[in-house]
């Protein structure tokens, strides 16, 4: 009988092109037999990469992995734009490329540097009227979108071809690659698409860390002891965060019942992460006005690790 476990932990997974992130959730979710597990940051069927896994307790961390910012790697054609801004759409416009210098498109990239807007494309999972965007582009209807803001902390030309190019883009969340893409196509007067796209990091997750699929396919047929080593610590997902020791078990236990504490030499604002006088990770805390560490998103009480090494 293949029952379902308890499982909790994060795994950094290097989702393959061709799958969704919810079908390559649903793998993982598996072959791992967990009870309870969800990704952090949709993936298009054409991109590669890091895709977070949180299963179990982790999934309490998952809004800090949505929100962190992102590392992708992108290859851009040029000279032509399609339905869903990626080579999985159809061609809608060709146009000539011209003779390009990589000093012409850096001059382009510069105007895309920094905080801007993007109005999102209708191949996505945002809603109207309580319809996916993609439901009513697939019946072709076309909505008006509201721009968003969003922050291109990196944008970095790798590579100048006749027909395309190649990017390096560290961005906020809420940022749409292909609406990046296409609207530097538009600024070189030509269009463009998203032909392949990985992404490299997700908050405090590099690209070193990644697990594939295959790899985890392999180690399924000798259980939890080969796949449960290769999850990362829940604290691992904020570790950008200071760290709090509670050294008082009261403190805790007023904690837990939602009740603020007052911690000798804490932070002064801002989210905390909580341990336990044995290092374990209790979870997040907020500074209020006063000085005072009220409970933001803790672990279930019989779930303790210890601090995570590093960063």
């Amino acid at each position: 009988m293949n029952r379902r476990r308890d499982v909790h932990g994060i795994l950094p997974l290097d989702k393959p092109v061709g799958f969704t992130s919810n079908d390559a959730l649903q793998v993982v979710k598996a072959i791992y037999r967990a009870r309870k597990a969800g990704h952090t940051g949709s993936l298009d069927m054409v991109a590669t990469g890091m895709l977070p896994v949180c299963f179990g307790e982790a999934t309490k961390m998952s809004g800090f992995l949505l929100a962190a910012d992102k590392l992708y790697r992108v290859a851009c054609r040029l000279g032509k734009t399609t339905t869903t801004g990626d080579s999985d759409g159809e061609l809608v416009a060709e146009r000539p490329v011209p003779r390009l210098r990589s000093a012409d498109v850096e001059r382009t990239l510069a105007n895309f540097r920094g905080e801007i807007e993007q109005i999102p494309p209708m191949y996505s999972a945002l809603k109207h009227q309580g319809k996916r965007l993609y439901q009513l582009a697939r019946q072709g209807l076309e909505v008006e979108r509201p721009p968003r803001r969003v922050v291109i902390r990196e944008l970095r030309l790798l590579s100048l071809e006749e027909q395309g190019m190649e990017l390096q883009v560290r961005c906020s969340k809420g940022t749409y690659i292909r609406t990046l893409v296409e609207d530097i196509g538009k600024r070189l007067g030509c269009g463009g698409h998203v032909c392949a796209l990985r992404r490299l990091e997700a908050g405090p997750f590099r690209e070193e860390q990644m697990v594939s699929l295959q790899r985890l396919r392999e180690l399924e047929g000798k259980g939890a002891q080969a796949l449960d080593p290769l999850l990362l610590k829940l604290d691992r997902a904020v570790a950008a965060y200071p760290a709090v020791s509670l050294d008082q078990s009261s403190l805790i236990w007023y904690l837990r019942q939602g009740q603020a504490v007052l911690v000798p030499n804490s932070p002064t604002e801002g989210l905390v992460r909580l341990y336990d006088c044995r290092d374990r990770f209790l979870g997040m805390g907020r500074i209020l006005d006063d000085g005072r560490i009220a409970p933001h998103r803790l672990l279930f009480s019989g779930r303790g690790e210890k601090r995570a090494a590093g960063r």
